[in-house]
């Protein structure tokens, strides 16, 4: 307990009893009843309202945070609103109806270019894959030609766009040259193993998936990424939230970040956790449910935000060239306020 509130406690006991002998004065009263509410409000937890997808890794933190109560021992009230999609994410922060979302630096950047106020700070470096059946006679992109290329998101969706770079930079143009088809993940996931689709690029969760069913990477997006010059893992999914929200709840958000780590942390190392993981995800296959694992530890940002920054604005630069300013917005060059930095220099898992 600090100083100012012993002292808050000593004046509150000491009038009270003055109050029974009849002393305490009109004025005393108000001035007891200021010091009284100013105390109720110091221990007031601060707010930030998140909006999280019901199966995302995001949703398997929370979990680990509300059961080990670690939102409270930090003094926050975590507001949970259930999201059914990435885009209805993105609708929510914009709408100004949750604080913080997980969504690509990609999209933060157009948004700056649209003049709001978007910040990113690394949550993942977890990366998808482009995947292919067992059998198919695929070995490279080129091979894609005429195929049809499932790809979970939008036309904007980040790996798409980089996917897109690289191939171009061998002489095919994906989008001409392959019948594309965007979707959800999960539906592309039936599409694929109903044998619907010649290739999936997909989030790393879905590749798993297809993984454990015989299918294989024709390339993982981590290799993508250093083809196009990234020096190292990049986070391109991270916390995206308002430059106003840092400005007005910075220590909240310092303290968030920390049992967020707290929590993945406790999850990393957690097998009853992950026991109720495979069941949420219907994994009954222990091989299956281990590279889930391993491939999400594997995604724990481990790098400084300056390094990450570096190596976004080489990514940003190169999907610029392919997409133009309709795809990536209209910055030549990636905003210096895309990445937030208010959370120091140490590096995303330091926290």
């Amino acid at each position: 307990m600090s100083a100012e509130k012993r002292l808050i406690g000593r004046n509150v006991s000491f009038n009270r009893q003055r109050a029974r002998k009849g002393e305490l004065t009109a004025a005393a009263v108000i001035c007891l009843s200021l010091m009284i509410g100013l105390c109720g409000r110091a221990e007031a937890a601060d707010t930030l309202r998140l909006g999280v997808q019901k199966t995302g890794t995001f949703a398997w933190e929370l979990a680990v945070i509300k059961a080990e109560k670690l939102d409270a021992k930090a003094n926050l009230d975590l507001v949970v609103t259930e999201l059914a999609s990435t885009e209805a994410g993105k609708i929510a922060l914009l709408g100004g109806s949750v604080d913080l979302i997980i969504s690509d630096w990609l999209w933060v950047a157009r948004e700056r270019g649209l003049e709001t106020n978007l910040v990113f700070y690394p949550y993942s470096t977890a990366l998808g894959a482009l995947m292919v059946p067992g059998d198919s006679a695929a070995q490279k992109l080129d091979d894609l030609r005429g195929k049809t290329l499932g790809v979970a998101g939008g036309p904007i969706d980040k790996s798409w766009l980089l996917l897109r770079a690289l191939a171009q930079r061998g002489g095919l143009d994906l989008k001409a040259r392959a019948r594309v088809v965007f979707g959800a993940p999960a539906l592309l996931y039936e599409k694929a193993v109903a044998g619907e689709l010649d290739a999936n690029l997909t989030f790393w969760n879905y590749a798993v998936a297809l993984e454990s069913r015989g299918f294989r990477r024709l390339i993982g997006m981590d290799e993508v990424e250093r083809s196009l010059g990234a020096k190292g893992p990049l986070a391109m999914t991270g916390y995206v939230f308002d430059e106003s929200l840092a400005k007005t709840h910075g220590d909240a958000l310092a303290r968030f970040f920390q049992v967020a780590h707290q929590a993945r942390e406790r999850l990393a190392s957690s097998d009853a956790d992950w026991q109720r993981i495979g069941k949420e995800l219907g994994v009954t296959d222990p091989k299956e449910l281990a590279l889930y694992r391993q491939r999400y530890v594997d995604g724990f940002p481990k790098r400084s935000v300056a390094d990450e920054e570096a190596d976004a604005a080489t990514l940003y630069a190169i999907v610029r060239e392919i997409g133009g300013p309709e795809l990536v917005g209209a910055a030549t060059t990636l905003n210096p306020g895309v990445f937030y930095k208010g959370a120091g220099e140490r590096t995303p898992a330091d926290r």
